[in-house]
């Protein structure tokens, strides 16, 4: 089984994974009488853990493959938890922080594996498998989803499959064993000002992913134009994912990083200055292209041609953007929403964007370097 398949097959079942989790898991506990507060509590312990657990690597433990096949285990055993906890609120705390810890292990795993073994053309062709995953699982399982079990079901059923496809990434990497050095202390310094724009950006972006379907049917644009909007961006992530080597090609990866957080200001201020026109809602959902697919794969390949320690780096990456900045964006956004929630996410993005300004390039940092 050829390595490229294996890790398209990982991405497309563990973002099926995402999705299940992120798009109707809340459906299902409202269904069940949660209250909005336990909701959300709930939906945050993930970032949580995302954001704490690599500093548990910074000295005391080292990513191996023992804890990587433990986590891959943790996550399906949080899967088996779900049915036997999900009917009461405290003890379904306990699954969530058990597959927010083995989550904050198995993505940076493997995207270290990808990054390693997979030159970097073809990373992105690798990684739209996941973005299809999450398109197709929202599309399908929206129609399927007629009682909170069959919402069970399909997430046991693509925790077995991640498993099957992290273990047989691991496998190989026994025999191809990755040349990666741990020497000294891990400085965030090096890049510190990346790291402040990674942690800036999620903070802006959780504005768009927890409050853009309510904002825009609030401007009168129905639910389901909502639900194409949303798959029209996915949609050109996996179109950007498949042709952005050019581009990594022509520019190195911080002038990458500076593009894109351009065009995500230019996207939040469209939805800020017409929150009711549908035509401007699909250009806006185009930039995604920029927000997340070009901006994930020039941040993270920064990092890893920064650091000597690419787990790690890949960890505190998932930990301080999709972790503490999704927390936080959340919980800010709460607390903001109105007509200038994107005029806010606007004026955080331009910060981000200045903080990347002061970063240094570094030689290391080749646009033609394969990886």
């Amino acid at each position: 089984m050829k390595l490229f398949f294996k890790i398209s097959s990982f991405y497309f079942f563990y973002f099926t994974l995402v999705a299940i989790y992120i798009i109707f898991l809340p459906k299902i506990l409202q269904t069940l009488g949660y209250s909005s507060f336990q909701i959300g509590f709930i939906f945050s312990l993930g970032p949580l853990m995302r954001f704490l657990l690599p500093f548990f690597f910074l000295n005391k433990i080292q990513l191996t493959l023992k804890i990587f096949y433990g986590s891959l285990l943790l996550s399906l055993i949080s899967a088996l938890l779900f049915y036997i906890t999900i009917q009461n609120c405290y003890l379904f705390i306990i699954p969530n922080i058990l597959l927010g810890v083995s989550f904050a292990v198995i993505l940076p795993y493997v995207e270290t594996h990808a990054l390693t073994y997979l030159k970097k053309e073809k990373y992105g062709k690798s990684r739209l498998y996941g973005s299809l995953g999450f398109m197709l699982c929202g599309l399908i399982l929206a129609r399927e989803l007629t009682t909170y079990t069959i919402g069970l079901h399909y997430f046991l059923m693509a925790s077995i499959l991640v498993v099957i496809f992290g273990f047989s990434i691991a496998a190989q990497e026994r025999t191809e064993t990755m040349k990666e050095k741990k020497e000294g202390k891990f400085e965030f310094k090096k890049a510190i000002y990346i790291w402040i724009s990674l942690f800036l950006l999620q903070v802006a972006m959780g504005f768009f992913y927890n409050f853009f379907t309510i904002y825009e049917t609030a401007h009168g644009i129905s639910l389901e134009t909502v639900s194409y909007l949303w798959t029209f961006s996915i949609i050109c992530e996996i179109m950007i994912f498949y042709f952005q080597s050019p581009l990594f090609q022509k520019f190195n990866l911080l002038m990458i990083i500076k593009i894109s957080l351009v065009m995500t200001i230019i996207r939040w201020l469209l939805l800020y200055l017409f929150p009711d026109s549908i035509m401007i809602s699909y250009l806006s959902q185009s930039l995604h292209i920029f927000s997340f697919a070009l901006n994930h794969t020039a941040a993270i390949s920064y990092l890893y041609a920064t650091y000597e320690d690419k787990k790690l780096s890949s960890q505190f990456y998932y930990g301080f953007s999709f972790g503490l900045g999704g927390f936080t964006g959340s919980l800010i956004a709460g607390s903001l929403y109105g007509k200038n929630l994107f005029l806010y996410a606007a004026l955080i993005t331009l910060a981000s964007l200045i903080f990347v300004f002061f970063q240094k390039d570094q030689k290391l940092i080749e646009p033609k370097q394969n990886f």
